[in-house]
């Protein structure tokens, strides 16, 4: 028993150590831009304050859409470039490429537990009852429980993240030991590729969200075999964090970008899907950046379930309880009412009413 709990201990050691360089990393890079950064953000002709940011290739973000809405009165919205994942959304808010960015909790988490000097302010991305990500197995696959995929590989967009922590909570909560689960496999694979490896037997389970999702499910063939969603129902996933140094230089920037953003997606909550898409293919076609609308078709819902994405104490505490069994995070470090912020958000803040439409009124039925 005690030889083999030595060898998982120096797993769950040597990974804790990988992440916290990581971590490290981000907040070198930030000590080190802060001697040589601007001590100012810009600011527009009429004195706005510009905020940069990274977007995501034919699809529209909810701070874009405030923007289009015409919610911001003190910020204006710089983009950057394009993302490519949550972790790397992150890193480039922590080290000052942007100002802000969008990553799933857990991978918050960890950063915070290595020094990196980040809040979150608001919930950026979940599952409800249209949007979710599925784990997917061919309907051939001989595959009908978390035991048949002991020696089975299972494709990931990234480590570390969102499909790891749900694939692992999974697996735990169906009864495997720890060191079956390590007999597991992750994958990382490209969203765009993940599909076909699974079609050709490269991989044995794929996490397949949104059109990557819709694709996989005309096609036929696949059937998912449990969904973030089998997990805990309704759930803010992800946050958009920003630096605590420019949480309080730029208290006033913060609180425009948080109430507009909240704004804009208890829009996105109470319009009909046909009207979303509307706004969102008229947008994508104003700002010029050569992309395809047709990904439009498989928009389903903003998959954030709380009203003006509103920050709950569970959407973390259920990744620092996670972190504390796998044995990457002490007990007690951390508690989850001081890794995010509410205060900015009129849905939480008794500006609004918590079920109020996108302008404080009584929300019309969907």
């Amino acid at each position: 028993m005690a030889s083999a709990s030595r060898p998982a201990r120096a797993f769950r050691t040597a990974r804790t150590l990988r992440i916290l360089a990581a971590a490290l990393a981000i907040t070198s890079a930030v000590e080190v831009l802060t001697g040589c950064g601007k001590s100012e953000p810009a600011t527009t002709a009429d004195g706005k304050t510009v905020v940069r940011y990274q977007g995501t290739t034919g699809q529209v973000t909810p701070y874009e859409l405030a923007a289009d809405l015409g919610y911001f009165n003190k910020i204006s919205l710089h983009w950057e470039g394009d993302t490519t994942s949550g972790p790397a959304n992150i890193q480039a808010a922590a080290t000052k490429q942007i100002e802000f960015g969008s990553a799933f909790n857990g991978a918050v988490i960890k950063l915070v537990a290595g020094g990196a000097p980040v809040t979150a302010v608001l919930s950026s991305y979940g599952a409800d009852d249209q949007s979710y990500t599925g784990y997917f197995v061919r309907d051939d696959s001989g595959i009908t429980s978390a035991r048949d995929l002991i020696g089975k590989k299972v494709g990931v967009n990234t480590l570390g993240a969102h499909h790891e922590f749900v694939t692992r909570e999974w697996l735990h909560q169906q009864g495997l030991s720890d060191a079956e689960i390590k007999q597991v496999q992750l994958v990382v694979l490209p969203p765009a590729n993940t599909e076909d490896a699974l079609r050709k037997g490269q991989i044995d389970a794929a996490a397949l969200g949104a059109v990557f999702r819709d694709n996989a499910v005309e096609r036929g063939g696949l059937h998912p075999l449990y969904t973030d969603k089998d997990l805990f129902g309704k759930f803010d996933y992800g946050t958009y964090v920003f630096r605590n140094d420019y949480l309080k230089s730029q208290p006033d920037a913060v609180a425009d970008f948080v109430q507009g953003t909240a704004r804009a997606t208890r829009w996105l909550q109470v319009t009909p899907r046909d009207q979303v898409v509307a706004r969102f293919e008229s947008i994508i076609t104003k700002r010029g950046r050569n992309e395809n609308t047709g990904l439009l078709k498989y928009y389903r819902s903003s998959g954030i379930p709380v009203p003006g994405a509103v920050v709950e104490d569970r959407e973390f505490q259920v990744w620092i309880d996670w972190l504390v069994r796998n044995g990457e995070l002490p007990a007690g470090k951390f508690q989850a009412k001081d890794l995010y912020t509410n205060k900015d958000n009129p849905y939480s803040n008794g500006k609004y009413p918590a079920g109020a439409g996108p302008s404080g009124e009584a929300a019309a039925a969907k």
